[in-house]
């Protein structure tokens, strides 16, 4: 993937909250596609390749959420983590990270982070297919900018994550606005 291209088009599986159902669980299912998360808006989509990990969960989705008034700051309208996980685990882990800025969009087949050449093997962890890590500032649904971490491939033996961070996505912002 690179600047210039178009967004796959694919259909999101989410869950959201529904009051009028009542009860404990008072989720229902509702099918998000790309143009709803991302046409007329320019966002950041980071991607990462699982919720609940430990760099994700410590580093690059807090540094995304705590930092969401800079994003604001340079033009951005929303943030987006996507991860190849299902609803239910994206769900409980916004929750689990109180999240107010950041939204997550749960690839649970992989469809969209296949279509976007980021879909790796992680068999060597035990995960099964799961997204590089990578982000892009997004604009109408075609990549401004991207930040792909070096050594894509399948049972990669580290977890690169430097140039996908939300320092550097911050970075491009403040100087492309220059």
């Amino acid at each position: 993937m690179q600047a210039g291209h178009k967004l796959p088009n694919v259909m999101f599986k989410t869950r959201v909250r529904d009051e009028s159902i009542g009860g404990d669980n008072p989720f229902r299912w509702q099918d998000m596609t790309t143009d709803d998360y991302f046409a007329g808006k320019r966002v950041v989509l980071f991607s990462l390749p699982g919720a609940f990990t430990p760099t994700c969960s410590t580093y690059q989705l807090p540094g995304f959420e705590n930092g969401f008034a800079d994003f604001q700051a340079e033009g951005i309208d929303a943030i987006y983590c996507m991860s190849v996980n299902d609803s239910f685990v994206m769900n409980k882990w916004a929750q689990s990270q109180d999240l107010k800025n950041v939204s997550v969009i749960p690839d649970g087949s992989g469809e969209f982070t296949r279509r976007m050449g980021m879909l790796v093997n992680k068999d060597n962890l035990g995960f099964g297919v799961r997204s590089w890590r990578y982000a892009a500032v997004v604009k109408d649904g075609v990549v401004e900018a991207w930040f792909e971490e070096p050594g894509l491939c399948d049972n990669h033996g580290e977890d690169p994550y430097a140039v996908s961070s939300p320092e550097s996505v911050l970075e491009y912002l403040k100087t492309a606005s220059k």
